[in-house]
């Protein structure tokens, strides 16, 4: 059985998609998956990375992408009435629930919907505060501080070579996006492209000039 690690962050649109399609796109195959939430913008501001957001043509189609894939593919999305937001407090609820910094389906579900579904505000003070009885059987009282779970996971994440959300690794091979799943289970099923061309695209030289030295 193969092990997965579901990278996700609660303010990315694609981690919900992502999320509800996975049991669909894997049915059948032997697996079991963990979820590590990460601090997406952390990640992006280490690679210089602006994300969707900060180009505003982008952000406008990320947000009509998203929405028709939700429609297209059956699942419910609505835009949280303020979007992009800082998703630190659904992080560090999230990781309240853990004591090694993953976390269970029930719990990343909760959040997602919380954010995905109904297009409120995800970060509503008295919306925040309802959360808590629905994740209060999963809080690990104990458990490690959220803060450091969070940084932990992110910096993790970041070694392993992942680069956005959602994103998901098994045998040290990432695997980005929502559009990945079908690779993703191409590879559970033992597709042999993966034996040689997996490595082989990667030693394509880069044909732009280096960054001049500073």
């Amino acid at each position: 059985m193969k092990h997965i690690t579901f990278y996700l962050d609660f303010v990315s649109p694609y981690a919900w998609l992502a999320f509800e399609k996975l049991p669909q796109v894997l049915e059948g195959l032997s697996y079991s998956v963990e979820y590590r939430p990460i601090l997406l913008g952390a990640l992006l501001q280490a690679q210089g990375n602006p994300g969707p957001a900060g180009i505003p043509s982008k952000r406008d189609w990320t947000y009509r992408h998203v929405t028709w894939l939700g429609h297209s593919l059956g699942i419910p999305v609505q835009m949280p009435a303020r979007h992009p937001f800082p998703p630190l407090p659904l992080l560090r609820l999230a990781l309240a629930c853990s004591m090694d910094g993953s976390i269970n389906r029930f719990t990343a579900g909760t959040l997602l919907r919380h954010v995905w579904q109904g297009g409120h505000d995800a970060l509503d003070p008295a919306r925040l505060e309802a959360l808590s009885p629905a994740l209060v059987e999963q809080h690990q009282p104990g458990g490690d501080d959220p803060k450091n779970l969070l940084w932990a996971n992110t910096e993790a994440a970041a070694d392993r070579g992942v680069f956005g959300v959602p994103a998901f690794e098994v045998d040290g091979k990432i695997f980005w996006g929502l559009d990945s799943l079908p690779m993703l289970r191409a590879y559970l099923e033992g597709d042999t492209w993966f034996d040689s061309h997996w490595q082989q695209v990667a030693q394509v030289p880069n044909g732009l000039p280096s960054a001049p030295a500073k």
